[in-house]
């Protein structure tokens, strides 16, 4: 991974631990369970930067230079997909995060459907 990202994703650790420091301060009497859900509020967004940044470094993600025989197929008639460029698309994590992705988009060119391939 690059340092860059290494670095964003330090800073946002460090952020959401002196945000729980002061979470903590701000609510003294806080029992476990909402401990814990403040917990894993703010956790979502670090996995939901990782999980994006590692998403979007996947060579899969851009198939639009790869050869017809190599490119992904159409779940319904398995033809090569047609690229149609990058698009983004917006999908939640598990935390309940959005997570924005921008993928190569790619129709098919025996049914027409459009989709964002696996990868």
């Amino acid at each position: 991974m690059e340092e860059a990202m290494d670095k964003e994703w330090r800073d946002l650790s460090e952020d959401i631990l002196s945000g729980m420091k002061e979470w903590r301060l701000a609510h003294p009497k806080a029992t476990f369970r909402e401990i814990e859900q403040e917990t894993s509020e703010q956790m979502s967004r670090l996995q939901a930067r990782i999980v994006r940044d590692v998403a979007i470094a996947s060579p899969s993600t851009d198939w639009r230079s790869l050869p017809q025989e190599e490119r992904p197929t159409c779940p319904n008639c398995a033809k090569a997909l047609t690229p149609r460029g990058k698009r983004k698309r917006r999908l939640q994590g598990n935390g309940g995060r959005e997570v924005e992705l921008n993928r190569s988009y790619g129709t098919c060119p025996s049914c027409g459907m459009g989709l964002f391939p696996p990868g």
